[in-house]
């Protein structure tokens, strides 16, 4: 599990989270919600390791797999299905080495283990899975050929989110994916995630995503990480009945205060 305890976190002389702890398990769905500025993207960019909390502990198996959508949009001279069939970067390793053993008439014992490895992470069906992200995402055959650089803005953030999906991931994290999409993709994306086996955290601006997605929302909030169960719609609810709650103690705070005074 992804495990943050007593996280401190600034930019500069901004401090976005203080003392403030999460846990995400295996399979568990996690909408980030909060205003913006609040730290939800520099959260991810700590879960990452791109930023280093000022007090506290991130911690998450080794092993696990982290798997990002690339904000920058790259310009590259390579065919589109070969550039999302990089994002499962051990199968690229494999085959790479496997091509390697091939040229030196290598066999035996490691080229065995090779092609055993190869088909144990699905290699021989990597091909059709790049496909069916591509199709989900609203690309023609056509596109799987063509070079990334021939592709707008808007569809080349598609491919970025096509090459993290078909990284095998322990732990997605998506920021806005809905971006750039139309309603079929959008659609199909939810399918995709409910059908995840990984833990997601996720931040969206769309409700109805979050409402279908999530199963659990984090209110970035006064520097906190507050933790609600349910989809967006739940938090709405128990938001609303905390502010309440909240209202209503400071209300009989200031009669207490002024039956004092008086």
């Amino acid at each position: 599990m992804l495990k943050l305890t007593g996280i401190t976190l600034a930019r500069g002389a901004r401090v976005l989270l203080k003392d403030t702890s999460l846990t995400v398990f295996p399979g568990h769905k996690v909408g980030l919600v909060g205003s913006n500025g609040a730290g939800k993207t520099s959260l991810f960019a700590l879960v990452r390791g791109e930023l280093h909390q000022d007090a506290g502990e991130v911690e998450f198996p080794q092993r696990w797999v982290v798997a990002h959508v690339a904000q920058e949009l790259e310009s590259l001279e390579r065919p589109a299905l070969d550039f999302v069939m990089d994002g499962d970067v051990e199968l690229r390793e494999v085959e790479a080495a496997i091509g390697e053993a091939e040229a030196a008439h290598e066999e035996g014992e490691k080229a065995a283990l090779l092609h055993a490895r190869y088909d144990e992470i699905g290699g021989y069906s990597s091909k059709s899975r790049a496909q069916a992200l591509m199709s989900g995402l609203g690309f023609g055959p056509e596109a799987e050929g063509a070079n990334v650089a021939t592709f707008s803005g808007g569809w080349r953030m598609r491919l970025n989110l096509a090459r993290a999906l078909m990284c095998r991931s322990d732990l997605l994290l998506l920021d806005e994916p809905t971006n750039h999409l139309d309603l079929d993709a959008v659609l199909w994306l939810e399918d995709w995630l409910k059908a995840y086996p990984g833990a997601l955290l996720l931040i969206t601006h769309d409700r109805e995503f979050l409402d279908a997605v999530a199963g659990t929302i984090v209110h970035v909030d006064g520097q906190k990480l507050v933790t609600y169960p349910g989809n967006y719609s739940a938090f709405e609810r128990q938001s609303a009945q905390r502010l309440a709650q909240q209202q209503a103690a400071h209300e009989k705070q200031v009669r207490t205060r002024a039956h004092l005074q008086a």
